[in-house]
């Protein structure tokens, strides 16, 4: 079997992968900020990094996963007012902070388990590890790489820079940013004159009076900054230094290389050996956000309900698009691909099950030619999954083995044209990647199960919109479900039922 190489984004070329220690592997991944529903762009990262994890399991290494959330603060995009995402909006819902965070968790967990991913080894909370974050600073300052400002703590960029540029560290190499042209671009909740230089990002933020989240530290009551939650979680879980860190390629700057800066003061060695980023997605070729109205949250793309979809898709056929397409490409998300991927899945699993249905024969190969073919076919299952995740180019061999399947099922190809070994063969390859590897489900036999549940979620956020006298939303999801044929009924003792049109 070949080697695993990966794309490295540090070193911006595939490289062998060789873990720290043998058979073993510590990865961490860049989880959500719980502020609010998990969208469309979140799904390519968790489900990414799922066949990573699932892959490096295959090939028989003992995988520590931590996939953090972060339930405290979240600051506004670039150049934008930065501001608490999560306080904002506890205060908007009428919610106390961590009563948004546990909502949005849950639902983001639903979402999970809807794309039937694995749960992490590990699932730390920046708030469940604020000693560790104020630790991580207080040892920066005793290295002279940060400074205290009213409140506030500021990791000086530009000494960081100066000292470790000598080592070959600068400060962003990974993002291959030079520190020169980096203008306003951090997303910190900030006073520009407490920074000595604009480049400087907040490791402690001193909290102002009307803050809801807020926590004692040396400094006085405050919260931590977002970079350093990522840092001390991975930290005490996979140690100074561990494999691989995942993410999306637009957490490369600044988040990212923040991460790599007060590591490396901190544990006096770069963080991450591997660093792996998915690309972006678009939607109908254009970048999701807000003003193109096209940001379209999970549950909304399970049930169907927003203006950009043609109908409702089933999470596995979101999953099995994904796959379609190399993780370091960009995927374009569209009514017409994502039709063309559900019938695709469909066909695929189809086969699959004609296949269990092919009894095996002790006969010799009465067609070498296809059964070299077919053993070919599938033993480039490990060598393109060992080339930098190709799961594109493994579905592709799996459909040029769907004729094969089905002809032999529906007798169009002789019963004996594969040998008894490569049947054999075909049956566990396509078991192990289909199921195992790739976490692709039946969409028939799940689909009324994933339904139930879509409808379930959206009636227990309306009954918590009940209680907080949320009129407007309860009105709208009612209005919403009917509308889709969904009829909701609302019993004596507070429980909801809902029948189907």
């Amino acid at each position: 079997m070949t080697q695993l190489k990966v794309y490295n984004s540090l070193s911006r070329k595939k490289e062998v992968f060789e873990s720290i220690t043998p058979g073993h592997v510590g990865m961490y991944v860049c989880g959500p900020t719980v502020s609010g529903e998990s969208h469309l762009g979140h799904a390519r990262p968790f489900i990414t990094f799922d066949i990573v994890f699932r892959y490096l399991q295959y090939l028989g290494y003992k995988v520590r996963y931590v996939r953090n959330i972060t339930d405290a603060g979240h600051f506004e995009e670039e150049g934008r007012e930065a501001e608490d995402k999560i306080s904002k909006k506890a205060l908007l819902e009428k919610l106390e902070p961590m009563e948004l965070v546990q909502k949005y968790t849950n639902m983001y967990h639903w979402a999970m388990r809807a794309f039937n991913n694995i749960d992490p080894t590990i699932e730390p909370t920046a708030t469940g590890h604020i000693v560790e974050q104020i630790g991580m600073i207080e040892k920066i300052i005793a290295d002279g790489y940060a400074y205290v400002a009213n409140g506030s703590v500021y990791f000086d960029v530009e000494k960081y820079n100066d000292v470790f540029s000598k080592k070959g560290l600068p400060y962003g190499m990974l993002s291959g940013r030079i520190l020169d042209d980096q203008l306003d671009s951090t997303r910190e909740l900030e006073n520009r004159d407490e920074k000595r230089n604009h480049r400087d990002f907040a490791l402690w933020k001193n909290a102002a009076p009307e803050h809801i989240m807020r926590w004692k530290s040396p400094w006085g009551e405050g919260f931590p900054g977002w970079h350093i939650e990522c840092s001390a979680m991975a930290t005490k879980y996979l140690g100074a230094q561990f494999d691989i860190h995942g993410g999306g390629m637009d957490l490369q700057f600044p988040h990212h290389e923040c991460e790599i800066a007060q590591s490396t003061v901190c544990n006096h060695v770069t963080p991450v050996r591997y660093w792996i980023h998915n690309n972006m997605i678009t939607i109908n070729g254009k970048k999701m956000g807000k003003s193109y109205n096209n940001v379209i949250k999970l549950t909304e793309l399970f049930s169907g309900n927003h203006p950009a979809l043609e109908q409702a898709y089933h999470p596995m056929t979101i999953r099995f698009f994904i796959l379609q397409t190399h993780y370091r490409s960009t995927l374009d998300f569209g009514n017409d691909a994502l039709k063309a991927a559900e019938k695709g899945l469909k066909r695929l699993w189809e086969a699959y099950e004609n296949l269990d249905k092919i009894q095996s024969s002790a006969a010799n190969a009465a067609d070498t030619e296809l059964d070299t073919k077919c053993v070919g076919l599938l033993n480039e299952f490990d060598e393109f999954m060992n080339d930098d995740f190709n799961t594109a180019k493994v579905l592709a061999n799996m459909f040029e083995l769907v004729p094969v399947i089905n002809g032999i099922k529906d007798k169009h190809i002789n019963q004996n044209a594969l040998s008894a070994g490569t049947l054999k063969l075909l049956k566990e390859k396509m078991k192990t990647f289909i199921e195992g590897v790739f976490g692709l489900q039946n969409i028939m036999e799940q689909g009324n199960s994933k339904i139930d549940g879509v409808i379930h979620l959206l009636m227990e956020i309306r009954k918590e919109a009940k209680l907080r006298k949320d009129y407007v939303t309860s009105d709208k999801i009612r209005n919403e479900l009917t509308a889709l044929g969904v009829q909701l009924k609302d019993e004596k003792d507070g429980s909801m039922s809902y029948t189907l049109a």
